[in-house]
């Protein structure tokens, strides 16, 4: 016992050291892992231009061309002394161009093409439309709230096959399809295998030696009508040490020709070729994905636009503003030195300044993120690149609005969304797919009829055998004679091809095979599952077109009362201005406080940029309108066809003769105001206090 205590000590504290160096040894083996992780190259791929190339193309990973990260020339050519001059239809072309948005769904088709690949060989599909990106939100207002918001992307909204009818589920459900590609297949085999044998007498040894070499090959073919054929060539040469065979070593081969035909489950060409019907369908939805982000796309850069437009009045607008509160502040200033007012008139006009210069910054901040944020939405390098970064953005157009609005019926906009709308047209051509996935679940109810088929000729050949007869079995088995045996069978390979393809030694056989399951209670559960599925998915679609009309009824209204919103503002706006004209008036005259005045200039400040968002808020309506009947392409004159090869053969606008002014000056000529701000001159003549 005394002995085993040293032992046990030391084994106590071996337990306490591997515990202690425990979480050394996982640390090492995470950072091991990590660094093998980012070590691991990507996965080679073939090169098609190779001398041997169309031998080995279908065995090895395609080359799929990597994404590129530069952007297109056509930003290039909007920059001017670090200025990017830039119109709406500039703009919808660099996002066209360069949005990874964009670029991502151009995958889409790719990844459907893949479908329909795997669906000829009869694979299961995997392609899934993913899910749309709704894009940038607009910087807000002040300068915490904008940095907040600076590449804030919006919710994205789910389409194509991910709802109840999508994924592997519905695709794995019923009869199996069968594999539609040729496979040739071969085998070899050499074995060597000693018996012992109890009796002698039939083989003339009691340990009987074999060695054999075997191959086997043939092709075998499945058919849409679920026919399946193989036609296989088997071949043997064998040596035993047994002297009673008459030929040894012995060649034998045989061709057989089997064919199976099911004539109840896994029969008909519908049935067999339904995931050839989807993957067509799915390039179509493919198509559909990648038009409603570009649709997405085309929305969210005209918001990001106009809105910096908008963001550009408002600071013209917080510019006067501010220019009026420092000129107030200046002659004020001058009157108390000359003792003409009192001076807390200086330090209400000084509070009203700095008020002023705040409500500038904010401003000013707003417009520098929303420019950030538009360069993420039209390039693929962020504002990396020091010449995006540093260059400031000029929107070359303004908001115009009708002189009134076109007259649609709703019932027609309905129609027309209902009709063109590509999630909506997505959702058909989904329940399409699953239509057609059905017939391969009821047909996997029924029974399991095969009938088959199977041919097969043989043949033997070899030598005469020369092992000895043992003493003790001579006149039993009778002597090896090349004079005396049967010459038919004595030969090479060649022997044995002769009498395979002469049909010497034939075997038929034809039959079926019939399996009844009692009960199918797991055939009968996926059909009414899809059923179930296919019923719910009825309602989701009713579900959708019933959303879609009221995003038209709802879109309508919105545009309606943004028009008039906007038409209330300039009308409030003018009133102001009226009004402040006449108190200023009042004030020349001695019959108004200054407190009046600077109230109501203040109010002509907010009208403006009251009007400012009034016409920022009906632009945007008008292209939710445009969006949600699904004609935002046709309006912005967006060519599907060059959105998906990422390049607009329209050339860049021109570029204006004038660079830019500093924030809150116009360039005249080059952004005119959406809205008329006037420069109201506030005080710039009042008279001395009486």
């Amino acid at each position: 016992m005394a002995a085993d205590l040293p032992y046990q000590a030391l084994q106590s504290m071996k337990r306490l050291i591997l515990f202690l160096c425990l979480p050394g040894v996982a640390a090492a083996a995470d950072w091991n892992f990590t660094e093998r992780l980012s070590q691991t190259p990507e996965m080679k791929t073939h090169d098609e231009t190779g001398k041997f190339s169309f031998l080995v193309r279908k065995y090895v990973p395609a080359y799929q061309r990597p994404t590129e990260y530069h952007n297109s020339s056509r930003l290039e050519l909007l920059l001017r002394a670090g200025n990017i001059y830039l119109s709406l239809q500039d703009a919808i072309a660099l996002a066209l161009e360069n949005n990874l948005d964009i670029e991502y769904h151009r995958y889409d088709r790719k990844q459907a093409e893949t479908d329909q690949l795997r669906a000829s060989a009869g694979q299961l599909l995997r392609f899934q439309s993913s899910t749309i990106t709704a894009g940038f939100s607009s910087a807000t207002s002040g300068a915490l709230g904008a940095a907040n918001s600076l590449g804030n992307i919006g919710g994205g909204s789910t389409t194509g096959q991910t709802g109840i009818l999508s994924g592997f589920t519905i695709q794995a459900a019923g009869s199996q399809i069968p594999n539609l590609e040729p496979l040739f297949f071969a085998s070899w085999q050499g074995t060597h295998n000693t018996n012992p044998l109890t009796s002698s007498l039939t083989t003339g040894t009691n340990y009987l030696v074999s060695s054999a070499k075997t191959l086997d090959y043939g092709i075998q073919k499945s058919f849409l009508s679920g026919t399946s054929v193989q036609a296989d060539w088997y071949q043997q040469s064998l040596y035993q040490n047994a002297p009673a065979n008459d030929i040894n070593p012995s060649l034998k081969g045989n061709v057989e020709i089997s064919i199976k035909q099911p004539l109840l489950q896994g029969f008909g060409w519908s049935t067999n070729k339904r995931t050839i019907t989807q993957a067509k369908n799915n390039l179509s939805v493919a198509d559909l994905n990648f038009k409603e982000q570009v649709m997405s796309t085309v929305k969210n850069v005209a918001d990001l636009y106009w809105d910096l437009v908008s963001f550009d009045e408002n600071l013209k607008v917080k510019k006067t503003a501010l220019d009026l509160a420092q000129k107030l502040y200046e002659d004020n200033k001058k009157r108390v030195a000359a003792g003409a007012i009192a001076p807390i008139d200086i330090i209400q006009a000084e509070a009203g300044m700095q008020t002023a210069e705040l409500d500038y910054r904010n401003a000013e901040t707003q417009v520098l993120q929303q420019e950030a944020i538009l360069k993420s939405a039209l390039t693929r390098t962020g504002v990396d690149g020091a010449n995006v970064l540093t260059s400031r953005i000029i929107p070359t157009d303004t908001i115009q609005l009708p002189d009134s609005e076109p007259v649609e019926p709703i019932q027609d906009k309905i129609a027309y969304a209902l009709a063109n709308r590509p999630e909506l047209l997505q959702t058909k051509i989904s329940l399409e797919n699953a239509r057609v996935n059905m017939k391969g679940v009821r047909n996997a109810m029924l029974p399991g009829l095969d009938v088959f088929v199977d041919l097969q000729n043989n043949g033997l050949s070899g030598q005469v055998n020369a092992v000895p007869i043992p003493p003790v079995l001579e006149g039993v088995i009778p002597p090896h004679d090349p004079a005396t045996a049967n010459q038919y069978f004595l030969g090479s390979y060649g022997t044995v091809y002769k009498q395979v393809f002469g049909r010497n030694f034939p075997n038929y056989s034809v039959g079926f095979n019939l399996t009844i399951p009692l009960r199918n209670s797991g055939a009968r559960a996926d059909m009414i599952k899809n059923e179930l599925d296919y019923r719910q998915a009825q309602i989701q679609q009713k579900q959708q077109e019933n959303t879609i009309k009221l995003s038209v009824v709802n879109t309508q209204i919105a545009l309606e009362e943004a028009r008039r919103a906007y038409d209330t503002a300039v009308k409030a706006r003018k009133l102001q201005e009226q009004t402040f004209v006449g108190e200023r008036r009042k004030y020349e005259l001695g019959t108004s406080t200054f407190l009046n005045v600077v109230l109501l200039q203040r109010d002509v400040v907010t009208a403006q940029s009251a009007e400012v968002a009034a016409l920022s808020s009906y632009i945007r309506a008008r292209s939710n309108m445009d969006l949600v009947l699904g004609r935002i392409l046709e309006v912005d004159n967006v060519d599907l066809q060059e959105a998906f090869e990422g390049a607009v053969k329209r050339p860049p606008s021109a570029l204006p003769a004038v660079d830019k002014q500093p924030l809150g000056v116009a360039a005249p000529g080059v952004l005119a105001a959406p809205v008329k701000v006037p420069a109201v001159s506030a005080l710039s003549s009042a008279p001395q206090a009486h």
